[in-house]
């Protein structure tokens, strides 16, 4: 991994486009600190999409869509679910049109209002079924992995099932791997987040989830514009994105798990989490 500073300036003045993780990317000790915000809201004003995706659940992105002017995340788009499900504000990229015409993964607006419309891969017959069968595999995992717990953010999950491993817990790797191999032998597609241990039934991952998103609102390839993108991370289930993005970049906590990764970053922040994003935005603005 390069340091940041090695960015060359003429790539960060193409970015027109920054996907992030949230948790301990985003984050310090749990917190999207005011600096962030300020930084998410500069990309923003300059005419850079900020894209979060997430693994946090679909239930637990609302509100921060939802909230009121000042108090809600200066973003028009969130990603769930790693890659699954996402928020849109209604009218992005034409997304509204879309929805009013019934697109195939298309909700109408949120409950919750605020002119969002949530968007699915997979239809709502495929959803349910999937449902039906989380209950069961939870309940194995807990049994056959005595101490492990669903994460606290559970009940807003729509798609997958997730395990806290370091958000409120602390389990060791080798209990991270156990329950890995319990949800595989269910047939799961898993990852690991900074916090949780994530399955689902679908081909999700964040690569694919922003291919999709890209393609569902802006109508266009991520791959053939991938000059024009960075995703900023710092974990497992980062990797996709790390392995696909031209320009990717790891906040400084991503040394704590670089040993186990596959895919790493092309560049690396000084500083950790929230105040690592910070740089990123910083380097973009001062390229333009």
């Amino acid at each position: 991994m390069l340091a940041l500073d090695q960015w060359p300036a003429a790539a960060a003045r193409a970015i027109h486009g920054v996907f992030t993780d949230i948790d301990d990317t985003l984050t310090t000790e749990g917190v999207i600190t005011r600096d962030v915000i300020d930084a998410m809201a500069s990309l923003r004003a300059a005419g850079v999409l900020v894209i979060p995706i997430t693994g946090r659940p679909i239930g637990w992105c609302q509100p921060w869509m939802d909230a009121p002017p000042g108090a809600a995340l200066p973003v028009d788009v969130m990603v769930a679910e790693n890659g699954a499900v996402a928020f849109s504000r209604a009218g992005v990229g034409g997304q509204a049109a879309l929805a009013g015409q019934g697109a195939t993964h298309a909700a109408g607006p949120s409950a919750g209002g605020g002119g969002l419309v949530k968007l699915y891969q997979q239809d709502g017959a495929t959803r349910q079924a999937n449902q039906s069968l989380l209950p069961r595999i939870a309940a194995r995992v807990m049994t056959e992995v005595p101490g492990v717990e669903l994460s606290r953010d559970s009940a807003g999950r729509e798609t997958d099932i997730a395990f806290d491993y370091a958000e409120f817990a602390r389990h060791p790797p080798e209990v991270v791997d156990r329950v890995l191999q319990v949800l595989r032998d269910e047939g799961m597609r898993t990852t690991v987040s900074s916090i949780h241990i994530h399955g689902c039934f679908g081909d999700f991952d964040k690569w694919q989830g922003a291919r999709w998103i890209v393609r569902e609102l802006l109508q266009r390839n991520l791959a053939d514009e991938l000059d024009r993108w960075v995703f900023v991370g710092d974990s497992g289930n980062d990797q996709p994105m790390f392995q696909h993005f031209i320009h990717s970049v790891g906040v400084a906590n991503i040394a704590h798990v670089a040993d186990r990764l596959t895919h790493l970053p092309r560049y690396i922040t000084q500083q950790a989490r929230g105040a690592g994003f910070c740089e990123v935005a910083q380097a973009i603005l001062a390229a333009r």
